[in-house]
């Protein structure tokens, strides 16, 4: 039965226009589904979506499965007739009840998304299920992330692996990509480096964005394959090339300092733009540094603003420091200590180091705020506890000189100690100073 099935298809492909045309109006439904196709895709004919509507209805209403599937994605897509949600599901429901896996899993993502019917994950996943069996990879990497979500069933890492294996199989390359992730993250299967880079890599090669980022992370990183920052620019760009933000951030970031490509400011400028563009923090700080600093671009305090802030709005924290530099300085801008201590004031509270030592500077000097040692004290310390090598040695100074705070030497030392560990060079002067004083105040002390 099968074979006569498969006999009939061919023949129907190889069959003429006309052909197909006389037997599509004598009511044939395979010839109908067949005949809307030539003009859905302009094969043969010129491209009509009205009449591809016309002839899947007729051979639809038939019970065509296919023919079913096909008018409501017409629906669904706004092909030769309005935008209709509720009808493209009527017609893929039609065809999954006739096992059609094509339209089990577009009719799964209505009820995952609730378009055209109440959401329902049970019923979605339940479709899912049923196309995924049949071998259909679409429906196989969606129900992987069901598996992966816990939408409609239980959350089960294995089985999303197992899924995302399947449609990876068959060249989906989302799934490969996902599959990827797993062996990467180990999520469902231990983590193996180099089968995560295998996996990545076929992704990619299909021109999968995601992938094409991910596998050059891994040439950049050294993760699963010999460093090789070469093949990392190069799928950086690829990536990149299809609108991938952190990709173009990445690729700027390459040819800003000639890592895997020669050195190129204003090739740089171009990246960082395309990502700041859509909103990528890191590419607006980076792109605001270029601006501050004349750096491949020519010199604009205003734009660096613009820049700045757009940063902080998308989370960059070190751009509340850069931004309360700016108006302390007057760089570009109307000198206004006031507004360099809030730009501090908001950054410290955030938590980054610069912003936490910029107030505490304020503090200390009176800038913008009144004299306050000991706020000047608490915020070096924040800033200091972080790394910070110049907020270190100023705390270690001021307890060198009991500012703000206590004399103690002891402390003064470990805090410069850390600094000068750090490559801090005024800390090692710093150093000698404590130990000197230490040395004078008894032959015992210098032991610390």
């Amino acid at each position: 039965m099968e074979e006569k099935t498969q006999e009939k298809e061919i023949r129907y492909s190889k069959l003429s226009l006309e052909e197909l045309k006389e037997l599509a109006e004598q009511g044939d439904a395979k010839a109908q589904n067949s005949f809307a196709n030539l003009y859905c895709y302009g094969k043969d004919v010129k491209k009509d979506y009205k009449k591809a509507v016309k002839w899947y209805s007729k051979s639809a209403v038939q019970g065509n499965a296919v023919a079913q599937f096909n008018l409501a994605s017409c629906y669904y897509n706004e092909c030769g007739v309005e935008r209709d949600l509720k009808k493209a599901v009527e017609w893929w429901t039609k065809s999954a009840e006739q096992g059609y896996s094509d339209a089990q899993n577009s009719l799964a993502v209505c009820y995952l998304l609730g378009e055209g019917i109440r959401k329902s994950y049970k019923k979605a996943a339940d479709l899912l299920t049923k196309a995924a069996e049949r071998g259909d990879w679409n429906a196989q990497h969606n129900l992987a992330l069901c598996y992966e979500r816990g939408d409609g069933v239980k959350k089960n890492y294995q089985k999303a692996f197992e899924w995302f294996s399947k449609a990876a199989d068959q060249g989906e390359a989302c799934s490969q990509f996902k599959l990827g992730e797993c062996y990467r993250e180990g999520i469902g299967v231990e983590i193996d480096a180099v089968k995560a880079v295998k996996w990545y890599s076929k992704s990619a090669e299909q021109g999968y964005a995601k992938a094409q980022f991910s596998l050059a992370v891994c040439y950049d990183s050294e993760y699963g394959v010999d460093k090789d920052m070469e093949k990392a620019v190069e799928w950086f760009k690829r990536a990149a090339e299809q609108g991938h933000m952190e990709a173009q951030y990445n690729l700027a970031v390459c040819y800003g300092n000639g890592d895997g490509v020669e050195k190129d400011p204003k090739m740089a400028i171009k990246w960082y733009v395309k990502s700041a563009e859509q909103g990528y923090g890191p590419a607006e700080y980076n792109l605001a540094l270029c601006y501050d600093e004349g750096e491949g671009v020519r010199k604009n305090r205003v734009k660096a603003i613009e820049l700045y802030k757009k940063a902080v709005a998308n989370g960059i924290r070190l751009a509340f420091n850069n931004l309360g530099v700016i108006y302390e300085r007057g760089k570009g801008v109307k000198k206004d200590l006031k507004k360099a201590v809030e730009w501090y004031k908001l950054g410290a509270y955030f938590g980054d180091a610069g912003a936490q030592f910029g107030l505490a500077l304020c503090y200390y000097y009176g800038r913008g705020v009144d004299v306050d040692l000991v706020r000047a004290i608490e915020w070096y310390t924040k800033s200091a506890e972080q790394g910070f090598t110049m907020a270190q040695n100023n705390l270690a100074r001021c307890y060198q000189k009991g500012f703000g705070v206590e004399k103690d030497l002891v402390k003064a030392l470990e805090w410069a100690n850390k600094a000068a560990e750090n490559g801090d060079e005024k800390a090692k002067v710093t150093v000698q100073d404590i130990r000197q004083e230490m040395n004078e105040l008894s032959p015992h002390l210098c032991n610390h």
